[in-house]
């Protein structure tokens, strides 16, 4: 019974890491950037649910969609701001221009906030509750369940919706796009807004559980980049089955060793992957 608790907190947690690690993998998709600045969007995220609680005493059910839709008006702008310029330029303006923009919004956090941690109240959704044996606390339970219905809605919106098709064309070949009348500027403004939409509501609801701080982007930036890399760089399912296998993985590895060792031990699955299978699980060769 205590190893399926594990397994099911594990679980839900890797929920998470996929929903936030699919927007990171949908920006690489579409314009074959790597976004640097990712886990100090979901940093930003938690602040807002933060300061969305404690200053207009929301709740999740409002703070989680409004984390969502200040992330997605950061995504479009830092789109139009930045990222539409250095894309012009070689790799090396992409990678210095995102990770200038990640020490940007984590400075100016560590300026408005201090370096305290906050954190929400660990009942905000409720009090721990028991079924079958196991130990639920229902805002894991909450998060893990939301994070995972996001993530394959966020699929389904890529492959089965005209939208989602024009999305991927202008991924595929953004000169062939314009021949058929697809824009594709507001296309990747769209691909980051939904980017960053994803860290927003994966954010917020991270905050339920998490501490809170202006560094915490920089460890869950590493988990991203992990999650896309071992799942498949531009792929969806690819990031929900790393992000699922790397949460039960980190909870294993806790509870069999020790806390201390769970990212050695998924930084050495990630490294014999990449060893076999460079491309990624799911990703295309």
């Amino acid at each position: 019974m205590i190893l399926a608790q594990v397994i099911l907190n594990g679980f839900l947690v890797g929920a998470v890491y996929a929903l936030f690690s699919s927007g990171l993998t949908l920006i690489w998709g579409m314009m074959n950037v790597v976004n640097f600045a990712h886990g100090d969007f979901v940093m930003i995220a938690m602040y807002v649910a933060f300061i969305a609680f404690t200053a207009l005493h929301l709740g999740p059910e409002l703070f989680v969609p409004l984390a969502a839709l200040a992330l997605f008006m950061l995504g479009v702008l830092v789109y139009y701001g930045l990222v539409r310029h250095v894309m012009r330029g070689p790799m090396l303006a992409q990678i210095l221009g995102t990770f200038g923009l990640a020490l940007v919004l984590r400075y100016a956090t560590l300026w408005i906030f201090s370096a305290n941690f906050v954190s929400l109240p660990e009942n905000l959704l409720g009090d721990v509750q028991t079924f079958a044996g196991l130990r639920l606390e229902p805002s894991r339970v909450v998060a893990g369940l939301a994070a995972l219905t996001l993530t394959i809605g966020l699929h389904l919106l890529l492959t089965r919706t005209a939208l989602g098709s024009r999305l991927l064309a202008v991924a595929e070949d953004r000169s062939a796009a314009m021949l058929v009348g697809i824009r594709p500027d507001p296309m990747q403004a769209l691909a980051w807004g939904l980017g960053a939409a994803c860290t927003g509501v994966a954010g917020a609801l991270i905050a339920l559980f998490f501490y809170i701080s202006p560094t915490v982007g920089e460890s869950l930036s590493l988990i991203a980049f992990v999650v896309v890399c071992l799942g498949g760089f531009g792929s969806v399912p690819g990031a929900l089955v790393a992000g699922l296998t790397i949460g039960i993985l980190e909870s294993l590895t806790s509870f069999w060793i020790g806390p201390a060792f769970k990212d050695v031990v998924v930084f050495m699955l990630f490294l014999a992957v990449l060893w076999f299978r460079p491309q990624g699980l799911l990703g295309k060769a």
